[in-house]
């Protein structure tokens, strides 16, 4: 009976990891800072490496790429393009998908994105 109740903890972890996993391509719909909070859109592709993830957005004509870090309830990733530098933080939701927000470094304001697996 123990082996069975073990089995299935670990059967309920090992899924619960799996849903968690932010690696994969997406497609990215977001809001940028502000009042005006402009919409955009574009992609993410997020790869295992090592204990990090390697984050990089292709926004209109810009690349973004960051690096992460993260565990089964959050994904944190800095990242640059160009001069820009920022942080952005996201959350897996029901769906699979991810959702989160963002700053540039020396922002007061928070822009918006959800990420959806290709």
């Amino acid at each position: 009976m123990r082996s069975l109740a073990f089995a299935l903890v670990m059967l309920v972890f090992t899924s619960v990891a799996a849903l968690a996993d932010p690696t994969g391509a997406f497609i990215v719909a977001g809001a940028n800072p502000g009042s005006d909070g402009g919409k955009y859109s574009g992609t993410a592709t997020v790869t295992k490496t090592g204990d990090t993830y390697r984050v990089v957005w292709v926004i209109g004509d810009d690349k973004f790429i960051g690096t992460g870090i993260g565990s089964k309830d959050f994904l944190a990733v800095e990242y640059k393009s160009g001069d820009n530098t920022g942080l952005a933080l996201y959350s897996e939701d029901k769906d699979g998908s991810w959702s989160g927000v963002w700053v540039y470094a020396g922002g007061k304001e928070l822009g918006t994105e959800r990420w959806v697996r290709k």
